[in-house]
Formats: structure tokens, C-alpha cells, sequence
């Protein structure tokens, strides 16, 4: 034992008396306020031997193979011969007939195809028809599936449906009647609280079927997976193999699916994520009757309401949804809501953070007529909208796609030393420098001070300025006007509504002014950040 390890260990058995106020004022007595000690209920099992063995036949293994085809060993690239030469139209018949060999034209047999092969986990819901859940990359760009039972029976499966938005699949057996298949039952996964027992069964490492136990760790977790992330975290061990299996409650429910793990070796580090089962439920009930999702869709893109832009909304709350853009003809639009907008309300539903709003329209009901309520210039405002279909807006390619950024070289312009930025009235020049569409008003970026508030915040060369406070502004001199007027009322920051590049992603920034930022010291050793609060494409 270290020095410094003794002398903690002898601080321990020291006498209270050599701390003699501490001791008098009951510093070691238990009071009245202090957390009580929940002693676990009655049912919590000794042993998760009974369950494992009830549940276990109805968790399967997936095993998916996709065919990929293999070069002959002579096959060669092409000589490289002058333009003319008689070997080339040679070498290049040649060629072409190796080709045809590889993929089974000109009356020749294919060559030999290597199969690649994943290994997942899945579980069974209705054993009458013999429907199997489990991840979407489990299966995705499969040719074969193949679904492997407790006892070793391999049975052939079909792909029924996929959601890549939720990674969920739902798989068919065939001839499920001739075999005695077990199933289980989604839970309610909104009433298991973190602390929770949970029992995870799968194939890890396409080992066979392997249980584990838990904990919830915690909730509602956004691992940027996707548009719906509303994961629940487990330390139950979760490795590679495991994807598609199902969590547990002690009741014997399905309460999650279990994803994705946070790994730095590839293993279990006790971190592991499952969707919930309420997530999944309607997802699978949908890919079961229809083959794919039906989901309700808004029509238009949201961000996040930090405390700057409540701040220059005059927000009192820090809550809800901020609308940054609204769709053309979409439900949005027809219902009356636009950009600026706080959504704070929707079907009856309250909002307390902006990634809620998606899950919610998805799962309202297409044609509905759903009370939304907003905050617009500081009044509370109750609207109706009739929500649309999302995935025939993508179909029909009503939703728009974010562009990339363009590498551009910044100009002269009106520089605002408040903000760090300095912008231009929108020229020709400029218009054909940055790309930006006739359509597009406002004045536009043409330099950022490195490590300012501004680039903090994602603003970028060739962004254009739509509004500043919420009015519209055509030039420069509108622009630093408002801007001047609002640093005169006191606020810390000043609202902008931003166009990406001019391409029709717009999104609402709160610019901080030079006063209220931090030391030019500490801008140095701060490197840029992406902007937490930029607008999510899907809703």
C-alpha cells in the first residue's frame, strides 16, 4: 500500500473527537431530510433462470448472406496502347468477354460469387404468421435470410418491410405453421424508470442465443442515429451479433430493441442503446399491414429554442420547437404557421424539447386535423392543420434537400464589429460568386472572424441574412439599423434568420454582441464548434 493510500485509510479510523464541532453537531448522525434506503420488492428474482427459459425459444438468430462477385484470377486491366493501334480493339474484345463471363451474358455461365455474410438477432410476434423484428442493418442489401430457432431448426425468410429512419425490419418465415414457434409481446416501455431490471437475449458474435441482465442506465437518449432517437441505455452486456434482440422487462415484455453500442474496442463497455418499444410498436404494426411507414408529416424544419433565441424572441421560457422554415403548400403553411414561430403544442401534446415534434406528427394519424399551439410575437395562438404524409412528400420530392458548403473568398462590405461579420448588399457579382438565386433577398456574408460568436454558431461565407429581429432587410445599412437598435434596448443578442448559401435552408441564429462574448484570450484556445442549434431537415 502506497503513502498516500495509508494515510486515507488511517483518516477513516479516526476518532470523531478530533473533530470535535463536526461530531457535536451530529455531522455522522442520519437526519431527517436524508435519502431512504428502497428495499427491493418481493418479486425481484433470485434467479433470471425461469425467464431466460420461457423466453429464450422466441428470440431467433439472423443470419443475412448478399452475393458479391468474384473477379477470375487472370482477369487483367487493359493494356495501355496508343490511340490506333491495331491492339487495342484486340485487348479491348478481349476484355469485354471477361466481363460478359462475370455477370452470365453471352449465353455463358456466371463466375463463382463469394457470399457476405451478417449476423444478428431478432424475435418473434406473431408466431401464426410467422413475423420476426429486428434491425434494418441486420438484413439491409440481403439476397438470402435465413432465421435459426432455439433448437438449431434453420428456417427461410422474406423481407416484408424496412424503416431506415428507425432501423427496424419485419421478416416473414415460410411454413410457419409447421413448426412450433413461441412469441412474445411488446411492453409499455414509458413506464420502466432507469434503475429498472431488464434481461437481454441474443446472438453475440454469432455465438447462439447468450442472456444478459441489467439495468436501465438511462433515457430518452439522442445518439444521432437518426430523425426519431429516443433510445434507452442499458448496462446489460451488448455486443456485435446482438442487434435486433429484444430487452426485457421482468414481466417477460418486450420493452426495447436492442441497436447500438458505444464502444471504443468493439466490445461491451456497458454502454449499450435500445429503441423503446413505444417507438417500435406502430413502426412494426405498419411495415406488417402495409409493407412500409405511413407517417404524419408537418411540412417544416425546426430547430432548437436556446436561451439567446428566447432571448431575442422575448421568450419567457426556454421550450418548444422554433419553425425556422415552412414548406411550400404544405400542411404548415395551409394551417397558418410560419417561420418565427415557437410550437410549443401539438394534438394535444405538449413540447418540452424541439426532438419530440418529429416523433409526435409521425405518429399522428394522416388526415387528421390537429390543434397546433405556437408563440408568435409573444402571443399564444392556437391553429389547425391537416397533417400530410411524409413519405409521399419524399416521393413526390416536395422536401427539400440541405446543399453543401462552397469554398468562396470573402469581399469588402459594411462590417459589423458588434457581431464579428461584415455583410454586402446582394449584387450580380455576388449573386454568381455565391451561387445565390434570383429569388433570394436580403444582403449577404462575406466574412467571419475566426473563433467569434458567429462562427461559433455555423454562419459561413455566402450565408445570406433574410431578417434581423424578425424584419425583413433588403440592404446593408437595414441591417446594421436594426442591429444598432437592439443593442440600444439592452438585449445580449441580436435574432437573424439565415439562408444556407441561399439554397432555401434557412435557420434562426442569435448572434451574441462583442460586448456580451467572451475574452479575445479565451476565443483563441476555443476551437469551432458546430452549431447545436441548426435546423433538422426532417419534419
Amino acid at each position: 500500500m502506497n503513502k498516500i493510500a495509508l494515510a486515507l485509510c488511517t483518516a477513516t479510523f479516526l476518532s470523531p473527537f478530533a473533530f470535535p464541532h463536526t461530531a457535536q453537531a451530529g455531522f455522522f448522525d442520519k437526519k431527517e431530510d436524508a435519502p431512504r434506503v428502497v428495499v427491493p420488492p418481493s418479486g425481484a428474482p433470485l434467479s433470471f433462470a425461469d425467464l431466460a427459459e420461457t423466453l429464450s425459444p422466441a428470440v431467433v438468430n439472423i443470419s443475412s448472406t448478399q452475393k458479391a462477385a468474384v473477379a477470375p484470377e487472370n482477369l487483367q486491366e487493359i493494356p495501355q496502347f496508343p490511340p490506333g493501334s491495331p491492339f487495342e480493339d484486340f485487348f479491348k474484345d478481349f476484355m469485354q468477354r471477361q466481363q460478359g463471363q462475370m455477370n452470365g451474358q453471352n449465353g455463358e455461365a456466371p463466375v463463382e460469387q463469394l457470399p457476405s455474410t451478417a449476423m444478428g438477432s431478432g424475435f418473434i410476434v406473431d408466431a401464426a404468421k410467422g413475423l420476426v423484428v429486428t434491425n434494418n442493418h441486420v438484413i439491409k442489401d440481403a439476397d438470402e435470410i435465413r432465421v435459426t430457432l432455439v433448437d438449431n431448426t434453420i428456417l427461410d425468410a422474406e423481407l416484408v418491410g424496412r424503416d431506415e429512419k428507425t432501423d427496424l425490419a419485419v421478416l416473414k418465415v415460410k411454413n410457419p405453421k409447421k413448426h412450433k414457434l413461441v412469441e412474445v409481446s411488446f411492453g409499455d416501455s414509458d413506464k420502466m424508470r432507469v434503475g429498472d431490471w431488464v434481461l437481454a437475449i441474443g446472438n453475440p458474435f454469432g455465438l447462439g442465443g447468450t442472456v444478459t441482465q441489467g439495468i436501465i442506465s438511462a433515457r430518452k437518449r439522442d445518439i444521432s442515429a437518426g430523425p426519431y432517437d429516443d433510445f434507452i441505455q442499458t448496462d446489460a452486456s451488448i455486443n456485435r451479433g446482438n442487434s435486433g434482440g429484444p430487452m426485457f422487462n421482468l414481466n417477460g415484455d418486450v420493452i426495447g430493441i436492442n441497436t447500438a453500442i458505444y464502444s471504443p474496442t468493439g466490445g461491451s463497455v456497458g454502454i449499450g442503446f435500445a429503441i423503446p418499444a413505444n417507438l417500435a410498436k406502430p413502426v412494426v404494426m405498419q411495415l406488417a399491414e402495409f409493407g412500409k411507414t405511413r407517417r404524419g408529416w408537418l411540412g417544416v424544419k425546426i430547430q432548437t429554442v436556446t436561451d439567446e433565441i428566447a432571448d431575442g424572441l422575448g421568450l419567457k421560457d426556454v421550450h418548444g420547437a422554433l419553425v425556422a422554415s415552412v414548406t411550400p403548400g404544405g400542411p404548415a403553411e395551409k394551417g397558418n404557421i410560419k417561420a418565427g414561430d415557437v410550437i410549443t403544442e401539438f394534438n394535444g401534446q405538449k413540447l418540452d424539447a424541439m426532438r419530440q415534434l418529429p416523433r409526435i406528427v409521425a405518429e399522428t394519424p394522416i388526415g387528421k386535423e390537429a390543434d397546433v399551439t405556437l408563440i408568435r410575437d409573444g402571443k399564444t395562438i392556437t391553429t389547425k392543420v391537416k397533417v400530410g404524409e411524409l413519405e409521399k412528400a419524399e416521393t413526390d420530392g416536395v422536401i427539400e434537400k440541405a446543399s453543401g458548403d462552397k469554398d468562396t473568398k470573402p469581399t469588402k462590405g459594411l462590417e459589423l464589429k458588434d457581431l464579428n461579420i461584415t455583410i454586402n448588399n446582394i449584387s450580380p457579382l455576388l449573386r454568381e460568386t455565391y451561387n445565390i438565386p434570383e429569388d433570394v433577398n436580403g444582403v449577404v456574408v462575406t466574412s467571419i472572424k475566426m473563433a467569434s460568436d458567429a462562427a461559433q454558431k455555423g454562419l459561413a461565407v455566402g450565408d445570406v441574412i433574410v431578417e434581423v429581429n424578425q424584419e425583413a432587410v433588403k440592404d446593408a445599412a437595414s441591417v446594421e439599423k436594426i442591429v444598432n437598435a437592439v443593442k440600444a434596448e439592452g438585449k445580449s443578442s441580436v435574432l437573424m434568420l439565415v439562408d444556407n448559401q441561399g439554397q432555401g435552408d434557412v435557420r434562426f441564429v442569435a448572434l451574441k454582441f462583442k460586448t456580451s462574448e467572451r475574452s479575445k484570450d479565451e476565443q483563441k484556445d476555443t476551437p469551432l464548434e458546430t452549431d447545436k442549434t441548426k435546423a433538422e431537415p426532417k419534419e
